[in-house]
């Protein structure tokens, strides 16, 4: 499963432009850019340390950032901090619920971790924030092809298995190799 790169500024626009001049949100977001784009490319070059202490600074000026939050969780998560980045995204969907992008992460989360519903009920959330979401969409049929492939390979060590239970199983294993 994939997760989701950072909010796009269109996204975050959606909810702050109402609050906000149009002029003013361009400016303000034409600067923040840059930050987000060093994180980004920090995290490229897998000099996380330096990306989270970026992304930390940029936090303590702006706590509720929702980019950044979810720029930060994929750093702890790439540093084996899953349990915060978890927090952080549970957080994220609470507060910014018609955001898709911390529901589809949450879901590779929940995923990872086993908890197959929880993924399932995430990724039906972002969803319902952007139905046209291809990377949700995306994941909701991986996990929809490893619960299948679950089930054939199940089928399969049943007694009196069927031959077509072996063939459903090599037909979708390299699937989710890739």
């Amino acid at each position: 499963m994939r997760t989701f790169p950072p909010l796009t500024f269109r996204s975050i626009r959606a909810f702050t432009v109402q609050s906000l001049l149009g002029g003013l949100v361009m400016s303000c977001s034409l600067a923040r850019a840059d930050v987000y784009d060093d994180v980004e490319r920090l995290m490229r070059n897998g000099q996380l340390d330096n990306a989270s202490q970026l992304s930390t600074t940029h936090l303590q000026k702006s706590p509720q950032d929702p980019q950044m939050r979810l720029l930060k969780s994929r750093i702890l998560d790439a540093q084996g901090q899953s349990s915060a980045a978890q927090a952080m995204l549970e957080s994220l969907t609470t507060e910014f619920a018609e955001l898709p992008e911390p529901h589809n992460n949450l879901a590779v989360l929940y995923a990872r971790q086993g908890r197959v519903q929880d993924a399932f009920d995430s990724l039906h959330k972002a969803l319902l924030a952007r139905p046209d979401y291809a990377v949700a969409l995306e994941n909701l049929g991986d996990l929809h092809l490893s619960q299948a492939l679950q089930a054939y390979q199940r089928a399969g060590r049943a007694p009196s298995a069927p031959a077509s239970a072996s063939r459903k199983v090599n037909a979708i294993a390299p699937l989710l190799a890739r």
